[in-house]
């Protein structure tokens, strides 16, 4: 991990960036693109996710162009795509915040389960396949499908991580 991917340095910038409208709880995990934290929306009473752009990204990026593409991705209304709820540059930092969903990822229940139902599979593939539909008729291709970014929760699959993707696919 490079410095600016994360640690308490970062974590304190966030909290003191975005600290007037979210209080940061802790980090939830990391990706190649991104640092996720768990939040609490002050102004709605509710659990977010804030997903902070990695330095390297968002310079190459720039805010501006990130800002625009992630209105785009804020546009996809679907049952099975994971909204957008804000999006900002604070300090900056490039981030976007979703709903925080109770559930696992695909991944983790394939390394928990080994092997889903052929009905569990179909049903999983049916709601992606719906969802990529979806954002595919609005000229958005996801290109980062994979289990990781197909949160389960209540037994529906929401495709997550539209946001970066349609940023750096641009």
């Amino acid at each position: 991990m490079n410095a600016d991917a994360g640690g308490p340095a970062q974590d304190a910038r966030l909290s003191a960036a975005v600290g007037e409208h979210y209080r940061v709880i802790r980090r939830l995990g990391e990706g190649g693109m991104a640092t996720v934290y768990l939040a609490q929306d002050l102004r709605h009473d509710r659990e977010v996710a804030i997903k902070v752009v990695h330095q390297e990204l968002a310079m190459a990026l720039g805010p501006e162009r990130f800002l625009a593409e992630i209105k785009t991705t804020a546009k996809l209304q679907h049952p099975h795509i994971l909204p957008l709820l804000d999006s900002g540059s604070a300090d900056g930092q490039l981030f976007y915040v979703m709903p925080y969903l109770h559930g696992e990822s695909l991944r983790d229940r394939l390394v928990r389960e080994k092997q889903l139902s052929i009905d569990d599979a179909v049903r999983i593939a049916r709601e992606v396949a719906d969802a990529l539909q979806h954002a595919h008729s609005h000229g958005i291709v996801h290109r980062d499908i994979k289990p990781e970014n197909i949160l389960l929760q209540e037994g529906h699959a929401i495709v997550a991580d539209f946001g970066i993707a349609l940023a750096v696919q641009t």
